[in-house]
């Protein structure tokens, strides 16, 4: 890694199939070690469930919600919380607020699209 400074692109903000927006804002091979994204959840939303294989970190940042992962109880989470999400455990987060629930994923070592598997059921 080398002396860097990303800056955002609100623009570049997308809609995934697990039911949030993500906007990735450090996610590069120069940085295998860690990428960190924002996700966006609407009000009334749940995310579907998947597993990721690396850990994570969710670090609520707005909004308030329920997270889900693995056998723990469903717990809510507000501003300030952050939930450790080891790798293949079974995770989804719901807005349960009337804003939207804005949380850092924060994933060592980096996000790749082909480590993320749904595991939601029809």
């Amino acid at each position: 890694m080398k002396p860097d400074i990303l800056f955002t692109d609100e623009s570049a903000e997308f809609y995934t199939e697990e039911r949030c927006y993500i906007l990735e804002l450090s996610n590069t091979a120069e940085d295998e070690a860690v990428s960190i994204a924002r996700a966006r959840v609407l009000p009334g939303v749940t995310t579907r469930w998947h597993v990721v294989q690396h850990d994570e970190r969710y670090v609520i940042q707005s909004g308030n919600g329920r997270v889900e992962v693995g056998e723990l109880a469903p717990t809510e989470v507000k501003p300030g919380d952050v939930v450790r999400i080891p790798c293949n455990v079974r995770q989804r987060i719901a807005n349960t607020g009337a804003d939207d629930l804005v949380f850092l994923a924060i994933c060592t070592p980096r996000f790749r699209p082909e480590n993320y598997v749904d595991v939601e059921e029809e």
